[in-house]
């Protein structure tokens, strides 16, 4: 598990905290499938989005957990604002930060 920080380009200025799981016989030269796992409204990475992350690397998938925009440790004002426009621009940012990884 790593801890990471991903700018959402919605124009907010928003930047999401997330970690990424990895499978346990992971090999960065392999290419792997990626599961990006958005957390229930109220929640954060850390609770139910996080099991599921951690569950689905290790039957070998990359997962990706985000707190939302407004939520957890991402930033945002005001702060537990649940939307889901935003929401949506959230789960695109994490897709667009895995095409950058090799």
């Amino acid at each position: 598990m790593q801890k990471i920080s991903i700018k959402n380009a919605n124009g907010a200025g928003i930047t999401l905290s997330a970690v990424i799981d990895f499978p346990p016989d992971f090999d960065a030269g392999k290419r792997y499938a990626a599961v990006v796992v958005a957390h229930p409204g109220g929640g954060v990475k850390e609770q139910t989005a996080g099991l599921y992350a951690r569950k689905l690397a290790a039957q070998g998938l990359v997962a990706i957990a985000f707190d939302a925009s407004y939520q957890g440790e991402s930033t945002g004002e005001p702060r537990q604002l649940e939307n889901p426009y935003v929401r949506t621009e959230d789960i695109s940012a994490v897709v667009d930060y895995l095409t950058t990884l090799p």
